[in-house]
């Protein structure tokens, strides 16, 4: 897995419909990805989610040491 800053990890990982996830992050098996509504979703625009380290889905919010790390990987 190489490791990636958030704008290319956003073009060549999350737009591709894959996983990503931080080497830095603490909880085990935590990543995000990328939500692209269909005609059928109650959302209208794409959004960013979450996986928890308890296994649940939250929309997601980069923080300012996410945005500029480097350590972004394929999960």
């Amino acid at each position: 897995m190489s490791e990636e800053n958030f704008s290319e990890m956003l073009e060549n990982v999350l737009k591709a419909g894959l996983p990503a996830a931080r080497v830095g992050w603490n909880g085990k098996d935590m990543w995000i990805s990328l939500q692209v509504p269909d005609k059928d979703s109650k959302m209208t625009l794409p959004y960013i989610y979450m996986k928890t380290a308890c296994g649940n889905q939250v929309p997601w919010l980069a923080s300012q040491t996410d945005i500029l790390s480097d350590d972004w990987e394929v999960r």
